[in-house]
C-alpha cells in the first residue's frame, strides 16, 4: 500500500502540493542504534539531496514523511508524554538537532519539528493505541476485499469454479473466517489450508478449520505434508523448535527481519525446508549487500513462535514465555497470545502431530491456567483503554482456545462487560473480526445484565455480527 502510493505520487496522481516524499520504514529504524539528526536520516537514503535540504526545511508545508510498520519498531512512543516536550535531551525542535529516533518520530507528530509538514503512519490495529492521545487530523483504515471481491479471490485462484464455490461457501457459513477474508494475504492462506478438503477424496468435512489457530494449522501442515517427506519425525520437530524458538525471539523484540548471525545463534542453516518458512531478501547498502530473512507474513512467525512453546521439552520454556508476554503491554503480544491459548485446544494441534509428534501436557496445562487467572483480574480493570485492550486480548484467547468448559468457568458467571467508555479515548474501535469474538464471548453468559459499548466506533458488518449475541442483553450502553 505505501509503495503504491509513493507510485501515484511520483507519477502525478495524488497529492500534487507536496513537492517531496520521504518514507522510512520502522524496521531499518530499529538497526539504528545511536542517536541521529533528521537531516542524516534523510541523506542517508537520499544522498542527491544534500545541497537542497537547508531550502526544503524553510517550506516545511510541502513535505511528507512516511513511517511504515509502527508496531515492528522495538522502541517504546509515548506520544502522550510531554515530558519529552521539557527535556533537553529530547527536545527537537531542528533537523539538526541528534537524539533518538523515537524523539524524531515524536516531534514530527507532534507538529514540534518543521511544523507544518504532513506526517503519515502506518501500524497494525496492536499499536494504534500508541497513537490515540495525538492530535491525528485523519485515520483510514486499509479495508481489502469488500463485498463480492472475496468470492472474486476464490474464483481466480482456483481453476476448478466448483472447488472456488465450495471453499467460498465454507467460508461464507463461518463468521469469523469470512470477517479475516477482507484480507488478502489471509485469503490466500485460506485457499492453501482449505483446498486438500475439497479435492481429496474421504476428506473429513468435520475438520475444516474454525478459528484463526486451526487455520494456521492447517497452513503449517500444507507446508509440512508436501516439503517435508525426507525428514523423521524427530528431526522435522527440531527444526521446527529452532525456527520457533528464532520466531519468539523476533516477537518479543518486534523484529521481523532475521540475518546469518540469527539463524547461526538458533543453530539454523539455510536449506530447502527452511525456504519454505523463510524467505531469503537481498539487502543493498552503499556498494554492499547482504542476504536476510524474513517469514512471509509476520502472522505465521507470531504462529511458529507460539508452536516452538508447545514443541518444547522444558516445561519451563513456557513459564518464562508467558512472563516475558505479562511484562510488556504495548501489544507485540497479543496474536502471539491467541494462538498459543488456541494451541492448546484439543482440535488445532490434530494435523501438526502427525508430523512433530504429541505436543507438551504440562505447557497445555500452563496455558489453560494462565488464561483463567489472566481473565479473573483483567474483567476487574477495564476502567482504563489499556484494561480494556487487555481484556479484550483474553477474549479472543478464550475464542481460539474453543475450551467450553474454561469459558464457562471464566464467562458464565460474569453479568457486566465493559469495552466502550463516556470517553471516546477510553473506548476500544470494535473491528467486525472483534465484534464475532464479542458476540460469542456474551453468548457463553448464563446472562448478563450490562454490556457497554459506548464510542465503540461499530461499522455495519460487526453490528450484524454483535445483533443476535445483544439480544440476551437487559441493558447496553
Amino acid at each position: 500500500m505505501v509503495k503504491k502510493i509513493v507510485h501515484d505520487w511520483a507519477t502525478g496522481k495524488i497529492y500534487p502540493h507536496f513537492h517531496y516524499l520521504f518514507i522510512f520504514k520502522f524496521r531499518d529504524l530499529n538497526r539504528l542504534n545511536d542517536r541521529a539528526t533528521l537531516s542524516r536520516l534523510i541523506l542517508e537514503q537520499y544522498p542527491y539531496l544534500s545541497d537542497v535540504l537547508d531550502e526544503l526545511w524553510k517550506h516545511p508545508e510541502t513535505l511528507l514523511f512516511i513511517f511504515d510498520g509502527l508496531d515492528e519498531f522495538r522502541a517504546r512512543i509515548d506520544f502522550a508524554d510531554r515530558r519529552r516536550d521539557t527535556d533537553p535531551q529530547r527536545r527537537c525542535t531542528d533537523p539538526e538537532f541528534r537524539c533518538k529516533v523515537s524523539d524524531i518520530l515524536y516531534s514530527l507528530v507532534q507538529k514540534k519539528l518543521l511544523p507544518g509538514c504532513s506526517v503519515l503512519v502506518t501500524s497494525r490495529p496492536t499499536a494504534l493505541h500508541l497513537l490515540a492521545k495525538t492530535q491525528v487530523s485523519v485515520w483510514a483504515e486499509i479495508l481489502g476485499f469488500v463485498g463480492e471481491e472475496r468470492k472474486e479471490y476464490f474464483h481466480k485462484f482456483f481453476e476448478d469454479q466448483e472447488v472456488a464455490a465450495a471453499v467460498y461457501s465454507h467460508v461464507e457459513e463461518n463468521e469469523l473466517l469470512l470477517t479475516m477474508s477482507y484480507n488478502p494475504s489471509y485469503c490466500w492462506i485460506l485457499a492453501l489450508s482449505l483446498e486438500p478438503f475439497f479435492t481429496r477424496k474421504h476428506s473429513n468435512k468435520q475438520l475444516l478449520p474454525k478459528t484463526i489457530t486451526q487455520l494456521f494449522s492447517h497452513y503449517i501442515y500444507h507446508i509440512l505434508t508436501h516439503h517435508s517427506i525426507k525428514m523423521d519425525s524427530n528431526s522435522l520437530r527440531d527444526v521446527m523448535l529452532k525456527i520457533g524458538e528464532m520466531a519468539f525471539t523476533g516477537v518479543s523484540q518486534s523484529n521481523i527481519v532475521f540475518n546469518t548471525e540469527d539463524l547461526n545463534h538458533s543453530n539454523l542453516h539455510p536449506s530447502q525446508f527452511v525456504s519454505y518458512f523463510l524467505m531469503e531478501l537481498v539487502e543493498r547498502e552503499s556498494s554492499e549487500q547482504s542476504v536476510v530473512y524474513t517469514f512471509p507474513h509476520l502472522t505465521v512467525q507470531e504462529f511458529v513462535a507460539a508452536l516452538a512453546q508447545f514443541l518444547s521439552p522444558d516445561p519451563r520454556t513456557i513459564t518464562r514465555c508467558l512472563a516475558r508476554a505479562d511484562r510488556d503491554d504495548d501489544g507485540r503480544f497479543e496474536i502471539f497470545l491467541r494462538f498459543l491459548a488456541g494451541l492448546s485446544s484439543s482440535r488445532a494441534p490434530q494435523p501438526l502431530q502427525e508430523f512433530l509428534g504429541p505436543f507438551v501436557h504440562q505447557t497445555t496445562c500452563a496455558v489453560i491456567d494462565w488464561l483463567k487467572e489472566k481473565f479473573e483480574t483483567q474483567i476487574r480493570h477495564t476502567n482504563t483503554l489499556t484494561g480494556k485492550r487487555k481484556l479484550l486480548n483474553t477474549l479472543h484467547c478464550l475464542f481460539e482456545s474453543q475450551n467450553q468448559a474454561l469459558a464457562q468457568v471464566t464467562m458464565g458467571s460474569e453479568h457486566t462487560l465493559t469495552l466502550g467508555d463516556e470517553s471516546p479515548f477510553k473506548a476500544l474501535s470494535l473491528t467486525p473480526i472483534v465484534c464475532v469474538v464479542v458476540s460469542q464471548a456474551i453468548g457463553l453468559c448464563d446472562s448478563i445484565r450490562l454490556v457497554d459499548l459506548s464510542n465503540c466506533y461499530i461499522q455495519k458488518e460487526g453490528l450484524q455480527r454483535l445483533i443476535p449475541a445483544l439480544d440476551k442483553c437487559q441493558d447496553l450502553l
